[in-house]
């Protein structure tokens, strides 16, 4: 019997972002490290901001966005935000869920001065990539990029 097609309308569905992704899927792992790691530079992440005013967009998730940037190949900021709107699997990845908005693309504008002047993306990328479980997933040329 054939089925009957009805169009999805409307989304309402409860689900854990979590389930979505594949348990084998690579960046499982990776989003584990970058957690790992970001939560070691907690202070150095609340050392970039004011205690009063209006809250920002968490760097630890525009840190983990930027990851995605360069491990997809994504262009541009705007691209990854386009991507951000849309792909389940980078949302989950940044901690966004499915109904958060997502940010303007010159949010990175105005965040990467603070977070470059802070030298936490230099610890953060640092840290990530000599991390012990990190290291052995780095080909030879890829480290000799890395270190120099």
């Amino acid at each position: 019997m054939r089925g009957r097609f009805t169009d999805q309308g409307g989304l309402f569905s409860y689900f854990a972002p979590d389930k979505r992704v594949p348990a084998n899927h690579p960046l499982r792992k990776v989003r584990e490290l970058v957690r790992d790691v970001l939560s070691d530079l907690n202070r150095s992440l609340g050392r970039l901001y004011a205690c009063e005013g209006r809250p920002s967009i968490p760097p630890e998730q525009l840190l983990s966005a930027l990851l995605l940037q360069v491990f997809y190949g994504i262009r541009s900021e705007r691209q990854l935000m386009e991507q951000l709107n849309y792909n389940f699997l980078y949302r989950w990845f940044v901690g966004l869920s499915p109904d958060d908005p997502v940010w303007d693309p010159t949010t990175f504008t105005k965040n990467r001065e603070r977070l470059q002047n802070g030298d936490v993306f230099a610890k953060f990328m640092t840290r990530l990539l000599n991390h012990p479980q990190v290291r052995p997933l780095l080909s030879d040329e890829q480290l000799r990029w890395t270190e120099r």
